[in-house]
């Protein structure tokens, strides 16, 4: 399965961090990479870095048209999930949303345009209430993975944690 995130709204004076944590996110559950629908070369450095030194072929692009990305997604037999308070519930819809295979899934920030919502395959919700775009991105990506990226192993690692009870320990690689 084939998972790419579509970050809307990102707005660098105020979302830096939040759209950083949705990147960060992606990566750590599974999704092959991220499209930002904005400009940030700063993101786009911090995560990088992060692939660089903890592994995995995630990748990050900034300047991104939102609808265009969409659209060519679609074309190429892709699916498209938004993410909303306003959806249909994950848990009804998860098993189709999996076999579709390719899934570009739109996480927005503040305002979506109207438009988002009639392009996507899916609108698609973890709650009906009001909540962060970076909680329902984690329960989304975990329902559609089944758990199974908790326990991911990534290539190229430069370190790693080791886990531990107490305290924080890494290791080389």
């Amino acid at each position: 399965m084939e998972v790419v995130i579509l970050r809307l709204g990102h707005r660098p004076e105020r979302d830096q961090r939040v759209t950083t944590h949705v990147g960060l996110l992606s990566r750590a559950l599974g999704a092959k990479g991220m499209y930002l629908a904005g400009q940030d070369t700063g993101i786009v450095r911090s995560i990088t870095r992060v692939v660089e030194q903890w592994g995995g072929d995630f990748f990050i692009e900034d300047k991104v048209k939102w609808r265009r990305c969409i659209e060519e997604w679609q074309r190429s037999g892709g699916k498209v999930v938004h993410l909303t308070m306003y959806g249909l519930p994950v848990r009804e819809h998860e098993t189709e949303i999996r076999d579709s295979g390719k899934i570009l899934v739109v996480v927005g920030a503040e305002k979506v345009p109207g438009e988002v919502y009639g392009l996507a395959d899916w609108n698609i919700s973890v709650t009906n209430q009001p909540h962060s775009e970076i909680a329902s991105l984690a329960v989304f990506l975990d329902r559609l993975f089944e758990g199974s990226e908790l326990s991911s192993e990534f290539a190229g690692a430069k370190i790693r944690v080791v886990p531990c009870g107490k305290g924080k320990q890494t290791e080389s690689l």
